[in-house]
């Protein structure tokens, strides 16, 4: 179960659980590549690393996908953090469904896209660990887009992880995490907002990237985990939210 030596490719990894993620993963050992869609801040993230390659990747291009990871080669482990969408929540209905389908295309077919191309270059004893959300569990009201994506990839990793096997195929699961996405909030509503929160979650708090990112480290070095959601979202599932 170690990681030493072994290539890790993060997609979304130049920032908020991505990063933190590259970090852990090398900290373990492992040669760690990041991409994501902005130059910025793949550049400040290997600044930030300080000894991982950096690559601008936009995972709706499909053919310069595939010639990052041709120019990548074979690595161990793939991991996608970069998963936005699914935050229009409105009752159903009320939003035109090219909103849904937008937000379809960045999180469930980025990450579909992503694992298609990558493929022919994971090594069969490696794996794969997408990312969706603790509303595939617990849905809430006018969550319905976010909700179906989110339950859309658990979906897909389950069959994956049939279609792929011997190479691993899981999930990670978060709840609300305190990451860059929430900048464009001014601090105080910021704070007034994870502290409604964390009064609802079982762990009172919301949590950190770095706790995140162990999930991911965990299914990279488990060789006997798949198929998996791993749910990582402080209780929120239990209490209700």
């Amino acid at each position: 179960m170690s990681l030493q030596n072994h290539r890790a490719v993060i997609v979304g990894g130049t920032s908020g659980i991505g990063l933190a993620t590259a970090k852990l993963f090398l900290s373990q050992g492992a040669q760690v590549i990041v991409a994501s869609r902005s130059q910025e801040k793949v550049d400040a993230a290997v600044r930030e690393i300080g000894t991982a390659q950096g690559y601008v990747l936009d995972f709706r291009d499909e053919s310069r996908m595939k010639q990052f990871f041709e120019k990548i080669g074979d690595f161990d482990h793939l991991v996608v953090t970069a998963a936005g969408g699914g935050s229009s929540n409105a009752p159903f209905g009320s939003l035109g469904i090219d909103v849904a389908k937008a937000e379809f295309d960045s999180k469930f077919w980025g990450q579909y896209a992503t694992v298609k191309a990558a493929l022919p270059f994971i090594r069969q004893s490696g794996s794969i660990t997408l990312t969706s959300g603790a509303a595939a569990a617990r849905p809430a009201k006018g969550a319905s887009t976010l909700v179906a994506l989110n339950s859309a990839i658990e979906g897909l990793v389950r069959v994956l992880a049939m279609d792929l096997a011997p190479i691993r195929v899981n999930v990670v699961s978060p709840g609300v995490v305190d990451t860059p996405v929430f900048n464009g909030i001014d601090a105080n509503s910021r704070a007034v907002m994870f502290q409604k929160i964390a009064q609802s979650l079982l762990l009172q708090r919301v949590a950190k990237p770095e706790e995140i990112a162990e999930a991911y480290v965990y299914l990279a070095k488990n060789t006997y985990t798949t198929g998996s959601v791993l749910q990582v979202e402080g209780g929120a599932i239990l209490s209700g939210i």
